[in-house]
C-alpha cells in the first residue's frame, strides 16, 4: 500500500512520481494531537557532526510526551494534568518543557527527571505558552480563555527546591511564590490560542480569537503592532527565515489564508496566500523556501512552493485531520500531529538522514 507516500506534483520532474519515503509514525497518545513544538538544536550537534534535538506532543489525553526529535522515540511522559493538554514547548536548550491546559494550569517541567517544577493556576483554560529564546530561561509566557498575556518569574521554581505532595510526588514550588504580571491589560477581546516568542527576547507575538495577532515589547508592556486576520487564527509558530535570516519567519494559518509576517520586524506582512480549502496548521522552511499545511477536513498533508503558491507533493497516511505541523530545527524533517492519535515524522531532504536510509 501506498498510502503514506508522497506524490510528487513537480512537472518540472517526473509527473505525479510517487516517492517510496515511509513517514515515522509515533505512538502512545490516546487521543487527539493538539501541538507539537521542537527544541533548538543542542548545541554538542555541531560537535558530533549529527543533529540532536527533541520534540514535544501536546495532546487532549492530559499527558504530553517528550521523544527524540530525530527518531521519534519516547523518552517520556509528562503526567500531572487533569485535563486536555492544549500547547507544548521546549526551551531551546531542552532542559525544560512547558505545558498549558484544560485544567486551568500551565506547568513547567524538568526534561531529564520528568518532574514539576511549578503549576501556575489560571481562572479559565490555558491555550498557549511560550518561553523564550534562551537556555535555561527563567520566565514563560502564558494565555488562553481568559483573554490575559501573563509572564511568569521562574527563578525560583527552576533553580530552587520543589514541594512533595502527600503521596510522594514532586509538585514544584507553590503556585503563589511564582510571581506574574500582565502584558497589555484588557486588549485582547477573544481567547488567546497561540503565543510566540520572537528571537528577540524582548518581543512577544499572540494570535487570538478576536481575529488579531499583536506584537509586544516586554520593556513597555504595550502593543507595537498589530495585525487582522479574515478568520480565526488556527496556528501560530515562529520558523526558519527567508534566505536562513537568523530572525525566522512568522507564520498563521486562519481558515483559508495563511499569513507569513517577518521575525525581525513586528507587524511586517511579508505574504498572504489566500487557499482553497480551510487550513489548520501551516509550517513554513524559509531555506528551501516551501511551506506545509494541514487541513480540517481531510487526512493529507500538503506541501507548496512558497513563490509559485503551488502545491508540490501531498503526504497520506494520517487518518484525521492534521492540526498541528513543525519543522526540525535543521529543518531536514517535519512533524504533524493529527485528530487519529499519532504524530508523524516525515523527511523533507535529499539522501540518508536519522532513520531514513
Amino acid at each position: 500500500m501506498a498510502d503514506f507516500a508522497f506524490t510528487r506534483q513537480d512537472e518540472t520532474s517526473v509527473a505525479s512520481e510517487t516517492t517510496k519515503i515511509v513517514p515515522l509514525t509515533c505512538h502512545g497518545h490516546s487521543r487527539p494531537i493538539t501541538h507539537v513544538s521542537f527544541s533548538s538544536l543542542l548545541a554538542n550537534s555541531a560537535a558530533s557532526g549529527a543533529s540532536q534535538y527533541y520534540m514535544i506532543s501536546a495532546c487532549k489525553d492530559n499527558n504530553p510526551m517528550l521523544r527524540d526529535g530525530l527518531t521519534g522515540d519516547w523518552i517520556g511522559t509528562f503526567i500531572g494534568h487533569k485535563g486536555a493538554v492544549w500547547s507544548a514547548r521546549l526551551s531551546d536548550d531542552a532542559t525544560l518543557a512547558a505545558t498549558g491546559s484544560a485544567d486551568f494550569s500551565a506547568k513547567v517541567w524538568d526534561t531529564f527527571t520528568g518532574e514539576t517544577l511549578a503549576t501556575l493556576q489560571h481562572n479559565h483554560i490555558v491555550r498557549a505558552v511560550a518561553f523564550p529564546p534562551q537556555a535555561r530561561p527563567q520566565v514563560l509566557a502564558a494565555g488562553g480563555m481568559e483573554k490575559k498575556l501573563r509572564v511568569f518569574d521562574l527563578s525560583r521554581a527552576v533553580n530552587g527546591p520543589s514541594g512533595v505532595d502527600g503521596a510522594g510526588a514532586t509538585t514544584g514550588v507553590d503556585d503563589a511564590l511564582v510571581p506574574s504580571y500582565e502584558i497589555g491589560a484588557g486588549e485582547h477581546q477573544g481567547a488567546i490560542k497561540s503565543i510566540v516568542w520572537s528571537r528577540d527576547p524582548n518581543v512577544l507575538t499572540t494570535a487570538a480569537d478576536d481575529k488579531k495577532i499583536r506584537w509586544w515589547d516586554l520593556r513597555s508592556r504595550s502593543c507595537i503592532a498589530s495585525h487582522t486576520v479574515d478568520s480565526l487564527p488556527s496556528s501560530c509558530e515562529l520558523n526558519s527565515g527567508l534566505g536562513g535570516s537568523a530572525d525566522g519567519t512568522l507564520s498563521v494559518a486562519a481558515g483559508k489564508n495563511v499569513y507569513f509576517f517577518d521575525g525581525a520586524r513586528p507587524g511586517q506582512l511579508i505574504k498572504h496566500v489566500k487557499m482553497s480549502r480551510e487550513v489548520a496548521s501551516v509550517a513554513f522552511n524559509g531555506e528551501a523556501r516551501r511551506f506545509v499545511t494541514g487541513s480540517p477536513s481531510d487526512t493529507w498533508v500538503r506541501v507548496w512552493d512558497f513563490d509559485t503558491e503551488g502545491e508540490v507533493e501531498t503526504g497520506r497516511g494520517h487518518h484525521g485531520p492534521i492540526w498541528t505541523t513543525c519543522f526540525s530545527p535543521d529543518g531536514r524533517l517535519y512533524a504533524t500531529g493529527s485528530e487519529d492519535g499519532t504524530v508523524k515524522l516525515w523527511k523533507f531532504t535529499q539522501g540518508g538522514y536519522g532513520l531514513w536510509r
